[in-house]
């Protein structure tokens, strides 16, 4: 029988969340000021106000995700619920997003959003894999996390050049 000391030791991960939160607060902080240079550009097209959201919604989703797994006295099944709940609901803002520039035919990109949803996916499989019981499922979680940040990094690079493109 596996102790539950043994699937989740909090200090050895504390290095991980505070570095990949700290990361994603300050880019999030640096990707809104970006956005707030553009944001008449921003708002009045579809796919970059969608993508603006998605965003900042991610990375503010990162911080918030690494800030609740640093919380004290948590076992594994706290934080595999808490990594399942945030990465759900910026999973279904950042589809949503996709969904709505769709409508307006304002040109969004199926393949990019399709590989943002299976990185939200894969940490979505990883927090439930470790809700079993698994750490397995938090080294999954962990790794998307990270990709999926430096997805929302290009994004972000993306709005800002393609904003800037249509100013020309």
């Amino acid at each position: 029988m596996v102790v539950a000391t043994e699937i989740y030791n909090a200090e050895q991960w504390r290095d991980f969340f505070l570095l990949v939160g700290t990361g994603a607060v300050t880019l999030t902080g640096l990707v809104f000021v970006a956005l707030s240079l553009n944001v008449k550009t921003i708002a009045v097209d579809a796919t970059h106000r969608y993508r603006a959201i998605g965003t900042l919604t991610g990375l503010s989703a990162v911080f918030l995700r690494c800030a609740l797994a640093l919380m004290g006295g948590q076992n594994y099944k706290a934080v595999g619920a808490e990594l399942l709940v945030i990465s759900s609901l910026a999973g279904i803002v950042y589809v949503n997003g996709y969904l709505q520039a769709y409508k307006s035919g304002s040109g969004a990109s199926l393949m990019r959003t399709g590989s943002g949803t299976l990185l939200y996916a894969a940490e979505i499989i990883g927090a439930a894999i470790l809700i079993s019981g698994s750490i397995t499922g938090l080294y999954i979680a962990a790794t998307a996390l990270v990709i999926n940040t430096c997805y929302m990094i290009t994004g972000a690079w993306l709005l800002v050049v393609g904003v800037n493109t249509k100013d020309r």
